[in-house]
């Protein structure tokens, strides 16, 4: 496997054992078109190696910090644990994966409509459908999705058939958990036909967890002709855990594809995203929340690519920042010289309530059609004395006022949410984030 020339090329040598004791045996009954697939992606990863900051798009983010210690890939240990109850209550349908394998406790007996396909990609995907499989897992992405093409093991493999609209919404909840420090490979594979409706809840966590897990996953969505897809991500609660995410996008004619990414808790985490409007009159909306303290880091990428006309885009992220955390938001909006009358627009806003937090913001505009309206900002600082004192003038504590305009800016994300039950969960996660560093005094200069 040759690299590329003049580019220094890191790859964790265990990998390269791994992946051929992994074809050799975990993935020895594949179909021989998926283990070339893997091989081909193993290849390129090899060749590209793990990403450095010499490269412009990890400029802000030290991947080889977080591969730096002893992983293995090889794990299917069998774990006796209850995941928490779900925030849509007995409402949802549940795929829980423990350390990238289905768990037991997955609600796959929930009687679907005709035609939809609720299951896990390694059964219910290679047994029964791998024909789907065969023509929508792509090979897209950087050196780190290439990583998880040659090394997945299990993931979400949800279909929903022409005319389907699925009203019940599909819970994909990864739990890290165990003794081992291991590298999980969750892949996901979502397909919505023409005419069709998913809502897709994946919610990340950690539990009993003594060590140090990286979890890199890998997400196809296809939202064709007329269909319509909401996909929340919630990344919570994820001691010990390092998460990387890449998710690719493909829309027809006529869709319209809604995500909304909150991160709350999470010590590590990469968010690449990426989205191509690939038929007229698209419409795609992403929404992300970011809340850090400590030493969190937390890097949101996304690429929104606007390949025919009369489409539109809209790209909301925020972030509260305290303690010595981290952020980063890296936005791309392309839009080709075929895709006239775009519409696109891309903000991020951020407020940093500590002297030593950190915001790294770069929203971009590429364009090469000349009948188009995009525009992209970024705004990065304080709380509103003026607001503060309005509000301590109507007879709030300082920590009471503080709370509340932070909910305030937090919410404009939060509204976006359709599901009322997981907007009313993620409300009190949001407020709990919030009230411990302002009860504190954690990173913020009270007024007197």
């Amino acid at each position: 496997m040759s690299a590329v020339l003049n580019k220094p090329v890191i790859v964790p040598a265990q990998l390269e054992g791994e992946f051929k004791t992994l074809l050799s045996k975990t993935f020895s009954s594949e179909p021989d078109w998926l283990k070339e697939k893997r091989k081909e992606a193993f290849e390129k990863f090899s060749d590209s190696g793990i990403p450095t900051r010499k490269n412009e798009e990890y400029k802000y983010t030290d991947i080889r910090k977080i591969f730096s210690e002893i992983f293995t890939a090889i794990h299917n240990e069998a774990h006796d644990l209850t995941p928490n109850p779900s925030p849509l209550g007995e409402g949802s349908i549940r795929l829980v994966f423990v350390n990238g394998w289905l768990h037991k406790d997955s609600t796959l007996s929930v009687k679907l409509p005709k035609g939809v396909i609720v299951g896990n990609l390694a059964m219910d995907g290679l047994l029964n459908h791998s024909d789907l499989l065969k023509k929508h897992l792509s090979s897209d992405g950087d050196s780190l999705a290439q990583l998880n093409s040659a090394l997945w093991t299990d993931g979400a493999f949800i279909y929903a058939p022409e005319n389907v609209q699925l009203e019940t919404p599909i819970e994909i909840i990864h739990i890290s958990t165990g003794e081992k420090e291991i590298l999980a490979s969750p892949r996901h594979l979502i397909v919505a036909e023409k005419n069709s409706s998913l809502s897709i809840i994946e919610n990340n966590i950690s539990l009993d967890l003594n060590t140090k897990v990286i979890v890199n996953s890998h997400s196809d969505i296809f939202v064709e002709e007329n269909s319509k897809v909401q996909f929340y991500r919630l990344q919570n609660d994820c001691k010990n855990v390092s998460l990387i995410s890449s998710t690719n996008v493909i829309q027809g004619k006529n869709s319209h594809f809604d995500t909304n990414t909150v991160t709350l808790g999470s010590e590590w985490t990469r968010n690449n995203l990426s989205i191509a409007l690939n038929g007229e009159n698209c419409e795609s909306h992403l929404n992300g929340l970011f809340i850090t303290n400590g030493t969190d880091f937390i890097d949101n990428h996304t690429a929104v690519h606007h390949n025919k006309p009369h489409c539109q885009s809209n790209q909301l992220y925020k972030g509260i920042l305290d303690g010595k955390s981290t952020g980063t938001f890296n936005g791309k909006i392309f839009v080709e010289r075929d895709a006239q009358k775009t519409n696109a627009y891309q903000s991020s806003k951020n407020i940093l309530l500590s002297d030593d937090a950190t915001i790294n913001t770069k929203p971009q505009l590429e364009i090469y059609a000349d009948d188009v309206k995009c525009s992209h900002g970024s705004t990065t600082g304080q709380l509103n004395e003026e607001a503060l004192f309005y509000l301590r003038s109507r007879g709030l504590s300082v920590d009471s006022a503080r709370n509340l305009l932070l909910y305030a800016f937090a919410n404009d994300v939060l509204d976006t949410i359709k599901i009322d039950s997981l907007r009313t969960y993620l409300e009190e996660l949001v407020n709990k984030c919030l009230t411990p560093a302002l009860s504190q005094g954690e990173g913020v200069k009270k007024q007197k």
